[in-house]
């Protein structure tokens, strides 16, 4: 059993055999909500509408500079239950 799902389901992983994740470059991020819960807020006339949440997820985002010096964000999109997002590391 995976100890990180209760459930026992196995992720097969996508990283690329042999690539140092360390190195400097840009990164490509997918961060799901628990049970793929939509919490983040909901689509509304063909546009994401965050709500508190959401809005707290965006914060968070943003705030990664901050918290880690070394790092850049690009563009990112938040959806009800995940969002995806380009980090730069220097």
């Amino acid at each position: 059993m995976n100890r990180d799902d209760p459930d026992g389901h196995q992720r097969r992983s996508i990283r690329l055999k042999g690539y140092d994740y360390t190195r400097p470059g840009a990164y490509f991020i997918t961060i799901c909500t628990a049970n793929r819960a939509c919490l983040f807020g909901d689509v509304v006339d063909g546009e994401m509408r965050l709500n508190p949440l959401g809005k707290i997820a965006r914060q968070c985002w943003l705030a990664i500079p901050d918290r880690f010096p070394h790092t850049a964000l690009d563009e990112f999109v938040i959806v009800a239950n995940h969002l995806h997002g380009i980090v730069w590391i220097a």
